[in-house]
């Protein structure tokens, strides 16, 4: 066997054991696992695993767990299967009847969207008969929080001290588009926190569109989610506006009863500040 041969086999090893390692994690169920655990289960020496766990983050498929050693599995390896079409989360099967049903209401497009590190992520997105721009764009699209109304409204939502780690990140991040500025941003939040909702006008990106997003919460009260639609400015006046907020809280409502212990990355987002990927 020459030496082609022989390093095109080795190389042909790597993508199983990535995926035992994957596997293993998957297999979890949303728990932190060392990387003594994460070997012993995938029968990889600890080395090896180290070495392929490291290039798996680096691709945003795996993330450690806060400012923990322990690995699990990143939202970045939904986002991708989210946009090959897959229903992998637990959540967009949950919520897919009631975007149905908001769609159809409204005839407004109406998207499902959650936190994913310091960005917030489309999961599941159903077009209305108006056509419009959103931030996210189509299902795995991803944008920095605090930009959008479900941006801003999951941004609001996290505990204070991880929602003041989000500010300082991204407000840099966010500072080209010269629409959203540290103050401006703090005063949406304050309004989403009293309202339980956001509205964005999103005058300076997409002029004539309207966005608004509804939180939506486990049965502990966490918001781990939430439904936004975006629609023509004359489509959200003043009349049209409290039955669309009812319409899309009662449909959260419906959800949170549905949310199970089965989909804990998207049930529980704010606790998975990774380390992994942020751009």
């Amino acid at each position: 066997m020459g030496k082609t041969s022989f390093a095109a086999d080795a190389a042909a090893g790597v993508l199983p054991r990535a995926v035992s390692l994957l596997r293993v994690l998957a297999a979890s169920s949303g728990t932190p696992l060392r990387l003594t655990d994460i070997a012993e289960r995938a029968a990889i020496a600890p080395a090896t695993a180290h070495r392929l766990l490291q290039a798996l983050m680096a691709e945003d498929l795996v993330m450690q767990a806060g400012d923990s050693k322990s690995y699990q599995i990143s939202m970045g390896l939904f986002c991708l299967a989210a946009s090959a079409g897959g229903e992998s989360s637990g959540l967009v099967k949950a919520c897919r009847p009631a975007l149905l049903r908001l769609a159809g209401m409204l005839s407004d497009t109406v998207f499902l969207l959650v936190r994913h590190n310091f960005d917030v992520v489309c999961i599941d997105r159903i077009d209305g008969v108006f056509p419009v721009r959103s931030h996210t764009g189509d299902i795995g699209g991803r944008v920095p929080m605090g930009l959008g109304q479900a941006g801003v409204l999951l941004l609001a939502c996290l505990p204070e001290a991880e929602r003041e780690a989000v500010i300082a990140y991204n407000v840099p991040r966010l500072s080209h588009l010269n629409v959203v500025d540290e103050i401006t941003l703090r005063v949406e939040i304050k309004h989403a926190l009293e309202q339980d909702y956001v509205m964005n006008r999103a005058a300076g990106l997409f002029p004539g569109t309207v966005g608004l997003s509804v939180p939506i919460r486990d049965a502990r009260g966490h918001v781990v989610a939430a439904f936004s639609i975006a629609a023509p400015s004359e489509r959200l006046n003043a009349e049209r506006l409290p039955l669309v907020v009812q319409a899309l809280r009662r449909e959260a409502q419906t959800v949170s009863a549905l949310i199970t212990p089965f989909d804990p990355a998207l049930r529980r987002p704010h606790q998975y500040l990774g380390t992994g990927n942020r751009a």
